[in-house]
């Protein structure tokens, strides 16, 4: 198998995951998606965990670089913090799909433990690195920041499942919007 053919799976799978969490990643309709038999998924992915949990590390990683990418391109933080919605937004954008690991980690006590690794390393990544862009603003100690990133995610997150549940991206931008003028999504300050 090629492999274009192992993307195309991830993809296919990627997109399940997106549209219907981790019971969505179904080998037989990702063979059809993708135009493989669905046994010739087992190639390169032994099990649905196996699958899931290279969906769900891709899916991080690639969240972590378009993250790093918004930190490379805005060395103002507040700059950074603004943008940072923008990730979650772009899963609405596309289908009205929910962020992968958001709807993972609503399924969590269901997961393989493989699965459960990745959807936990989603968070951190993205705490991480609201904590470093709130730190390198210098208005508070890295427990306060973290602290702060935590309630940014969650936030940010929660805004977006109910925008998705609603099928109102606006009501996204809405709630964002929100958390801007409460102060929410802004540098901390001593």
């Amino acid at each position: 198998m090629s492999v274009n053919a192992r993307e195309a799976i991830l993809e296919a799978a990627k997109t399940a995951a997106q549209l219907h969490g981790y019971s969505g990643i179904n080998f037989r309709s990702i063979g059809e998606v993708v135009g493989i038999k669905n046994a010739s998924i087992y190639y390169h992915f032994p099990s649905k965990a196996d699958l899931g949990a290279a969906v769900a590390e891709r899916y991080w990683q690639d969240a972590a670089q378009v993250l790093e990418g918004i930190r490379q391109a805005n060395p103002d933080a507040q700059r950074c913090l603004t943008l940072y919605p923008s990730i979650f937004r772009t899963s609405l954008e596309s289908g009205n799909r929910l962020c992968l690991a958001s709807f993972m980690a609503a399924e969590y006590q269901d997961l393989p433990d493989e699965v459960k690794a990745q959807v936990k390393r989603f968070a951190e990544a993205n705490i991480e690195w609201l904590t470093e862009v709130l730190v390198s603003a210098g208005g508070a100690d890295e427990e306060r920041c973290k602290a702060r990133a935590r309630a940014i995610y969650a936030a940010v997150a929660g805004a977006q499942l109910i925008a998705r549940s609603r099928g109102d991206i606006g009501l996204f931008d809405e709630l964002i919007g929100s958390y801007v003028e409460a102060g929410l999504i802004a540098l901390l300050t001593e």
